[in-house]
């Protein structure tokens, strides 16, 4: 069996950062996803549609993104899809699905979010570690910025 999900969409809110009781990161967030078709209203203007998708990540991944994504921001996730039940106070029973995340990736520049600097584009999964992260602030006269990285990979 098969339970893979790849979606790409932009966060309607900052990440939340929590920890368990074992002191385990978990991030939790909600990303909107357009769909790939969209309607016509009545004056025939193009309208699209998205679907806003709750996203979960943990450990090292949690951090990652609780640190470097914001509201607004262009995100690619992979993962699972896991639907949980639980009881209510009131005693009705609720269903949450979410995705539980394997691997983040920017899908987008800060510059084209804030106009300000420049990052590469950069992931980090539970089961890699994450490169010399350093976004750097480009210079008026030249639209590349120098990344601070000493270990001689690339950070992307």
């Amino acid at each position: 069996m098969l339970n893979r999900v790849i979606l790409q969409g932009r966060l309607v809110a900052d990440p939340e950062l929590r920890h368990t009781q074992n002191n385990i990161a978990v991030a939790t967030y909600r990303i909107a996803v357009d769909r790939n078709y969209a309607t016509r209203d009545a004056n025939g203007n193009r309208q699209t549609q998205a679907d806003f998708i709750n996203i979960v990540s943990w450990r090292q991944s949690a951090e990652f993104v609780a640190k470097y994504f914001t509201k607004g921001r262009m995100i690619l996730v992979e993962g699972q899809l896991q639907v949980r039940d639980y009881t209510d106070r009131d005693g009705n029973r609720r269903y949450v699905t979410e995705v539980v995340t394997d691997n983040v990736q920017f899908c987008d520049s800060r510059r084209d979010n804030q106009s300000s600097g420049s990052y590469g584009q950069s992931s980090y999964g539970a089961t890699t570690a994450p490169s010399s992260y350093a976004p750097q602030t480009a210079s008026p006269a030249n639209e590349f910025a120098e990344l601070n990285d000493d270990d001689g990979e690339l950070p992307f």
